[in-house]
């Protein structure tokens, strides 16, 4: 699995062309909920007083993700911002601050950041949430912020956020952590499917 990143940790990064040329820098993430998917990037200029391009990055164009920066073959991979958000598919997939209930009912938490795979994939593999009482027990000031797995029952209303209960056994409470939790939701998904 390639490292896994923070959505909110990929705004500002620059987007850099494989000549090494500096384009852009990511202003926000659009990704397809249902899909689990990044869809692309809005974009801003470089440097501090510059606002927002009117062209974005589709997630075509990414040439790979990485903790420093989003790579492009070149500037061509950019395009209308249109073309990577659709005002109707950006409602639809709103997660932040979204409610999250399990499959069976419970309310676990509520998202504050979507983890995706760097790389190539662009895949959606879980959600930093903060935790209720029905998914870390103990007082108030005790609980915490938590890794959950995504999981391949999403669905996203823009107000609740949908995963399977038993992503709830594979919770980390970091991000390195999480890693493997991913690693073994998925082998007992897979297992459970045979």
């Amino acid at each position: 699995m390639n490292e896994l990143l923070a959505a909110r940790s990929l705004t500002t990064l620059p987007v850099v062309t494989l000549g090494g040329e500096a384009v852009a820098q990511v202003k926000d993430t659009v990704f397809d909920a249902a899909a689990g998917r990044i869809t692309g990037f809005t974009l801003s200029g470089r440097g501090l007083l510059s606002g927002p391009l009117k062209q974005s990055l589709p997630w075509s164009g990414v040439h790979a993700l990485g903790p420093h920066a989003v790579m492009i073959r070149d500037a061509r991979a950019l395009q209308d911002t249109s073309v990577v958000v659709a005002r109707r598919e950006a409602q639809q997939g709103r997660v932040l601050h979204a409610k999250v209930l399990t499959d069976e009912g419970a309310e676990v938490g509520t998202v504050l950041d979507v983890i995706v795979e760097g790389g190539a994939g662009g895949r959606v593999v879980g959600f930093r949430i903060a935790a209720g009482k029905a998914l870390v027990q103990g007082s108030r000031r005790r609980r915490h912020r938590v890794y959950v797995p995504r999981g391949e029952t999403l669905a996203v209303s823009g107000r609740a956020l949908v995963i399977p209960a038993d992503a709830t056994r594979y919770v980390a409470d970091d991000l390195p952590a999480f890693v493997a939790r991913v690693g073994a939701f998925r082998a007992g998904r897979e297992g459970t499917a045979s």
